[in-house]
């Protein structure tokens, strides 16, 4: 069913409902970066988004440096809200700014009907979490955002992650989540673990707090499973780049293809068919809403 007919969901009703899904189980959050990945997570099961920066970033042509600005991550972000009408958390760095840009940002977001968001420890010029050389900020710093989220958009969900492990180890990533959890925090985000012993180490200390193991490829934490981050104490487990870095490989292998044989053919088998896209863009439900289009047919053959 196309979006511009379907009753859309609050902002509040799918912050509830990520909401639910955590206190159910273990989510697994999928990484997205526009209306069509989100399409074919919805599609594969997922009932909840994630929209990394890095991802949004790459995408723009930019690296993951707080380069981008709010407008351009909240417009990416209503199109992922409306295209698929599931929850979708949104790393939104440090907030954009100061205190007052983090408040305005929750506005924003919540206005675009984002269930939650994920905001770091980190000082600007920020960096990716998995390198080296990170500036922490003050831990005071990010209580007052997530007040300040708090009190513009109390429905939104706030994860926050700390940055601490590298610089200040277990106890100052202990320490700095509990200050952000009572500043008002739902979940804690601890960045760039490198073993196993550091997960269960931060859950023992963390008892009834819902954790989010970031599992990204090429990082600093191995590739652990869903299940084992659930049986030490996890509630999220986050893919945030994976279907960025598969889809551009693909893309890489298209372009070279094409470059060095001048035709497609050979990668036909391993293309999305016309039909599928089709079904997944809900094209035919788009058309008979407009009663002035005849129904279109597809070509016999399925490309």
């Amino acid at each position: 069913m196309s979006w511009i007919r379907e009753r859309p969901r609050s902002q509040a009703e799918l912050a509830q409902a990520f909401r639910a899904a955590v206190g159910a189980g273990l989510v697994v959050l999928p990484g997205v970066y526009d209306g069509l990945s989100a399409l074919l997570a919805r599609a594969a099961g997922f009932r909840a988004l994630y929209l990394s920066g890095a991802a949004f970033t790459a995408s723009r042509g930019l690296p993951d440096l707080g380069m981008v600005g709010l407008e351009e991550v909240v417009e990416r972000a209503r199109e992922i809200v409306r295209a698929t009408e599931l929850p979708l958390i949104v790393d939104i760095d440090t907030g954009y700014g100061g205190v007052l840009n983090a408040a305005r940002a929750a506005r924003e977001f919540a206005e675009a009907r984002v269930a939650g968001v994920q905001i770091e420890d980190q000082q600007q010029p920020k960096k990716c979490g998995h390198l080296s050389a990170k500036l922490l900020a003050p831990p005071e710093e990010l209580e007052h955002k997530i007040r300040a989220i708090k009190e513009v958009a109390p429905e939104l969900y706030v994860i926050a992650r700390t940055d601490a492990y590298e610089q200040e180890g277990v106890e100052g990533v202990v320490a700095r989540a509990r200050r952000y959890l009572a500043a008002g925090a739902d979940a804690i985000f601890p960045e760039a673990l490198p073993d196993e012993a550091a997960f269960r180490a931060v859950a023992a200390a963390l008892p009834g707090v819902t954790l989010l193991a970031n599992l990204t490829e090429f990082g600093r934490t191995p590739a652990f499973t869903v299940a084992q981050v659930a049986e030490w104490g996890y509630r999220i487990a986050l893919f945030p780049v994976s279907a960025l870095r598969v889809s551009a490989k693909a893309m890489e292998r298209l372009y070279r293809t094409l470059a060095t044989e001048g035709t497609t053919r050979g990668l036909i088998g391993e293309m999305q068919t016309r039909a599928e896209l089709y079904e997944l863009l809900s094209y035919f439900a788009y058309e008979e809403f407009d009663a002035t289009l005849a129904r279109s047919t597809l070509p016999g053959w399925e490309g």
